[in-house]
């Protein structure tokens, strides 16, 4: 398919919910994420939804608070965080590299996972 082909929209309301809860719900990421957490999620971050012939086929979020973290205007940032295990090839296409300063993020992690 040409690049012309695909509508990618960040209307929340034409997210199929469905269709990514059970992408993710099987992904390593997020297996046995509820559908409400899902629904949650969505309504709670700056969504990309990518549409062919009225169908979704892809989708992606932004953790954002549209002020400083992940602006809104998605060109003003001066950084972008993604966790993945097995697609590191993938994102260093897109510009994504290794983080510059590990030692200055932290986590906090439920003890179950």
């Amino acid at each position: 398919m040409l690049s012309s082909d695909f509508e990618i929209s960040c209307d929340p309301a034409r997210v199929d919910v469905a269709l990514v809860h059970e992408f993710l719900s099987a992904s390593y990421w997020a297996q046995g994420r509820s559908r409400e957490i899902v629904e949650r999620s969505i309504r709670n971050s700056l969504c990309f939804g990518v549409y062919t012939a009225g169908r979704q086929v892809a989708f992606a979020r932004v953790v954002t608070d549209r002020a400083v973290f992940a602006h809104e205007d998605l060109q003003t940032l001066r950084s972008f965080h993604l966790g993945t295990r097995d697609a590191h090839r993938l994102y260093a296409q897109f510009g994504f590299e290794p983080v510059r300063e590990p030692q200055r993020l932290m986590g906090w992690y439920a003890p179950s996972g």
